[in-house]
């Protein structure tokens, strides 16, 4: 089994479509046996979602994401676990132990910043 984090300095970071870079946890027998860095040269929810289906991700971990990027994971039969925030060490043990909440809804709040990227919010458009 193969858990992705969206990632930033130790962090789950909060915005999806935005990752740079995905700490990747192996799992065997319920254990981290490895993990390593999957940087991501594209952004947008597709490219993202894509990516994690070639490195044969089973489940994701991220702060918000939207609704596009949800449907996406769920194409490629990612398992989401979103909203979580703080350690990514500490989420995936939390996932390990039972102790992750999972919430699989939209839950990017990045619209109430009002301003735009490129001419639109990534968080509301599918890419």
């Amino acid at each position: 089994m193969k858990i992705a984090v969206a990632y930033k300095d130790g962090s789950v970071f909060q915005h999806f479509g935005h990752t740079e870079e995905f700490k990747v946890y192996d799992i065997e027998d319920n254990k981290i046996t490895n993990t390593y860095f999957v940087s991501s040269k594209d952004s947008g929810h597709s490219a993202l979602a894509l990516l994690l289906e070639q490195n044969k991700i089973n489940v994701l971990i991220c702060g918000g994401i939207g609704g596009c990027a949800i449907g996406a994971l769920n194409d490629f039969g990612i398992e989401l676990f979103a909203g979580i925030s703080g350690s990514a060490d500490k989420a995936v043990n939390d996932y390990l132990t039972g102790n992750l909440i999972q919430m699989s809804e939209a839950n990017c709040t990045h619209h109430e910043h009002h301003h735009e990227h490129d001419g639109e919010h990534s968080c509301g458009h599918c890419h």
